[in-house]
C-alpha cells in the first residue's frame, strides 16, 4: 500500500504538468517548484502574472500589497468579487490563488510595497525572483539596487492604459538550453570521425540493389562524396557557390533512379559538409570571457565553461562535444539504429572527457570534485552550441546613461519610435505624480476634458526633462500621444494587463528554468497600433 501510494504522488505532477514538461523537462519542473516568487501590488496585472505562475507549479508566492479591495478592483480583477469589499486584497488573492493549484504555498504582506521597500530591504534576499507590479520610478530604482546586490532576479512590469512595459534585472544570467527556434545539426560531416568514417566505407553508395540504394541513410552518402571531393581538390571541401553547385551534381550523379529520397536529402543537406569548422564567435566570447578564471567562488556555468575551454585545446581538437543526436532520414532500420549508437558513443566519450576535466578543476580551485553531478555536466555538453550569458545594466544605469546611438537609432525607426514615446511618457508620469500627488488624467472633480487640457503641458514639460536627462535635447515626442497617456488615467485595462502580466510570467519561468533566452531590453506594448518593442537602452 505505501508503495502504491508512493507512486501515485510520483505520478500525480507528471499528469499535472503534463504539457509543460514536454517544454521544459523535469529538470525545469523542479526548479519552478523550488523558487520562491514574490509580487509587488496584486493588482490585474500583478493578479495575472501570478495566476500563471501558480497554475505552472511555482513553489511558493508572497503577496505584498496593503490595500483593502475597492469597487474598481472588480471591474479589472478577475480574482475578486463583491464578497472581498473592504477586505484585504493580498488576502483575498492568495485565498484564490490557493484554489487554483494547492501545491502552491500561498502568503501575503499587508503591507505597502513602497514602505517595505524604504524600511525592510533585506525582506527581498529570501526569494528567487521579485515581480514589481506598478510601482513608481522612484520605488523601482531603490528596488533593483536591493535585488542586484542581494543577487535576485528582478522582473518589472506595468500595465498603463493601452500600453506596458516588461524589463528584467540582473547582474548575470546563464543559460545553457537556450533552446533556438533554428539550428544547424551537429553531424560533423566536414569533420567525421574515425568510427562514422569507417562506417560510410562499410557501406557501397555504388550498390545496385535498388532497395539498398534509395536506403542508404544521407548522412553516409555525404561523408564518402565530401571525401571523394577533397581527394580531387588538395584536400579542400566545396566552398564557394559554384563548387557547392558542382557538389550537388555530384550527389545526383549517384542517383539510380529520380525518385531516391535518401538522395534529395542528401542534396538539401549537402552545404553542412561545408559547415566553417571550430567555434562560432559567440561561444568563442563565452569561452575567452575572464569569468572562465574560475576559483572557489565561481558558479557552475563557469567551472563547465572552463573546462570546456581545456576539452577544445585537447580531445575535441578544436571542436566542442558533440551533441549526438541525428535527425530523421530515409535509411534502412539497421543503417539508422548503427548510426545513432556511433553518434551516442561519440557524444559519450566526449561527455566523459568533460567530466574529468571538470572534476580536475573543481579540485584544483578546493571544491568537492563531485560537486557538480553528471547529469549537469552531461546537459552543458549537449548545448555547449546553444550557451547564452546575459548581463543586464542595472535600471539607474539605463535611466540616466542610456546608449545614446540605440536611442537615435530608435527614434528614428517608424515602429521604435512609437515604442520609445511611450517609454518616455511611462517615466514622465511618474514625475508629474510626484509633484501632482496624482497621475495624469485623474481628478476629484467633473470638468474632465478642461482639466485634461492642464495636464497635457505638464506632462509634455514631464517628459522633456527625461529626455534632457537621458541626453536627447533635441527629441521630440509626438502630442497625440502625450495626450492620449493622459486619458489613459493610470487605468490598468484587464486585456492589458493579461498580456503584460503573461509577458513577465513568461520571463519569470525562463529566468526559474534557466532555459530560453530572457528579454535583453525593455519590452514595450502598444496597445494602439497592437504592435511591440524590445529597446534595448
Amino acid at each position: 500500500m505505501a508503495a502504491a501510494a508512493a507512486a501515485v504522488a510520483v505520478a500525480e505532477p507528471k499528469t499535472k504538468y503534463d504539457r509543460q514538461l514536454r517544454i521544459w523537462g523535469d529538470q525545469g519542473q523542479a526548479a519552478l517548484e523550488k523558487a520562491s516568487i514574490c509580487l509587488l501590488n496584486c493588482g490585474p496585472t500583478g493578479t495575472e502574472a501570478l495566476k500563471n505562475l501558480v497554475l505552472g507549479g511555482i513553489g511558493s508566492v508572497t503577496v505584498v500589497d496593503g490595500s483593502k479591495v475597492e469597487q474598481a478592483d472588480l471591474g479589472n480583477n478577475f480574482l475578486l468579487d463583491e464578497g472581498c469589499l473592504g477586505q484585504s486584497r493580498a488576502k483575498s488573492i492568495c485565498s484564490f490563488l490557493q484554489e487554483l493549484n494547492d501545491a502552491v504555498k500561498a502568503k501575503y504582506v499587508e503591507e505597502s510595497p513602497a514602505t517595505m521597500i524604504d524600511t525592510n530591504p533585506s525582506f527581498f534576499s529570501q526569494f528567487t525572483v521579485v515581480i514589481a507590479t506598478q510601482l513608481p520610478e522612484t520605488s523601482l530604482l531603490k528596488l533593483d539596487n536591493i535585488c542586484r546586490s542581494a543577487n535576485i532576479v528582478l522582473v518589472a512590469a506595468r500595465s498603463y492604459g493601452l500600453t506596458g512595459l516588461v524589463r528584467v534585472s540582473i547582474k548575470e544570467h546563464c543559460v545553457i538550453e537556450s533552446k533556438p527556434d533554428h539550428f544547424l545539426d551537429d553531424l560533423r560531416l566536414h569533420k567525421p570521425w574515425t568510427e562514422l568514417k569507417q562506417f560510410a566505407k562499410s557501406i557501397d553508395i555504388c550498390d545496385k540493389d535498388a532497395v539498398v540504394h534509395k536506403h542508404t541513410p544521407y548522412i553516409v552518402i555525404l561523408v564518402r562524396l565530401a571525401e571523394k571531393w577533397a581527394d580531387a581538390h588538395d584536400g579542400q571541401l566545396p566552398s564557394t557557390r559554384q563548387e557547392k553547385r558542382e557538389f550537388k551534381d555530384l550527389i545526383r550523379a549517384h542517383m539510380l533512379n529520380v525518385d531516391e529520397d535518401n538522395y534529395k536529402e542528401a542534396v538539401e543537406s549537402s552545404y553542412k559538409v561545408s559547415v566553417t569548422p571550430g567555434i562560432s564567435d559567440d561561444i568563442r566570447q563565452i569561452i575567452d570571457d575572464s569569468s572562465s578564471e574560475v576559483n572557489m567562488s565561481s558558479s557552475d556555468f563557469w567551472v563547465l565553461v572552463a573546462a570546456l575551454k581545456e576539452f577544445i585545446a585537447n580531445e575535441g581538437n578544436g571542436e566542442l562535444p558533440l551533441e549526438g543526436t541525428i535527425p530523421d532520414m530515409t535509411s534502412l532500420t539497421e543503417y539508422y539504429v548503427s548510426l545513432q549508437k556511433i553518434y551516442q558513443a561519440k557524444a559519450e566519450s566526449d561527455c566523459l572527457a568533460m567530466e574529468h576535466r571538470v572534476k580536475s578543476i573543481l579540485k584544483r580551485i578546493g571544491r568537492d570534485p563531485e560537486s557538480i553531478s553528471r547529469a549537469y555536466i552531461k546537459t552543458f555538453c549537449k548545448n555547449t552550441r546553444k550557451l547564452r550569458v546575459c548581463r543586464y545594466r542595472s535600471m539607474e544605469e539605463e535611466f540616466s546613461a542610456p546608449v545614446l546611438s540605440e536611442v537615435q537609432k530608435y527614434f528614428a525607426d517608424e515602429d521604435s519610435c512609437f515604442a520609445m514615446n511611450f517609454y518616455i511618457l511611462l517615466r514622465a508620469v511618474d514625475r508629474l505624480a510626484a509633484n501632482y500627488s496624482r497621475l495624469p488624467g485623474i481628478f476629484d472633480s467633473t470638468g474632465f476634458t478642461s482639466e485634461i487640457d492642464e495636464d497635457v503641458p505638464r506632462l509634455k514639460l514631464a517628459a522633456v526633462s527625461v529626455l534632457t536627462e537621458m541626453g536627447l535635447n533635441g527629441a521630440s515626442l509626438s502630442e497625440d500621444l502625450i495626450t492620449e497617456v493622459c486619458r489613459f488615467a493610470g487605468a490598468e485595462i484587464h486585456p492589458v494587463a493579461a498580456f503584460i502580466g503573461g509577458m513577465a510570467s513568461q520571463e519569470v519561468i525562463k529566468l526559474v528554468t534557466k532555459q530560453f533566452v530572457p528579454l535583453m531590453g525593455t519590452f514595450i506594448f502598444n496597445g494602439i497600433d497592437l504592435k511591440s518593442q524590445v529597446l534595448a537602452l
